[in-house]
């Protein structure tokens, strides 16, 4: 199990998707989300033939946000030149949980 942290406290859980096959299958035929997928490396991502509309964070090489969307299912989303991962989870998740521009994050895996 893995866990999204920001300055010591557990955001979320996580799934941590690194091979090609995980990043492209991503969030596709889910209903749903508990947590966030952590999707690296990568710099985009679209939503089509996605069934929930999701939160979308780039993140740098640090684990540092460099923007935030909300994604409707059916989308394209921007190329993050400086982005190094990105992190999804189901809209109004990043509201929840205070996601800014600028947080850093860490990624705990027991």
């Amino acid at each position: 199990m893995a866990w999204l942290v920001h300055e010591g406290r557990v955001v979320a859980s996580l799934e941590i998707a690194e091979t090609g096959k995980t990043r492209r299958q991503g969030l596709l035929g889910r209903e749903g989300i508990d947590g966030a997928i952590l999707l690296r490396p990568a710099r985009s991502v679209h939503t089509i033939r996605m069934r929930f509309a999701i939160d979308v964070a780039h993140l740098d090489d640090e684990l540092r946000v460099l923007s935030t969307t909300e994604m409707p299912p059916g989308r394209v989303g921007r190329w993050a030149r400086r982005a190094a991962a990105v992190l999804e989870a189901e809209a109004g998740s990043f509201r929840r949980w205070g996601v800014e521009t600028g947080m850093e994050f860490e990624v705990r895996v027991e």
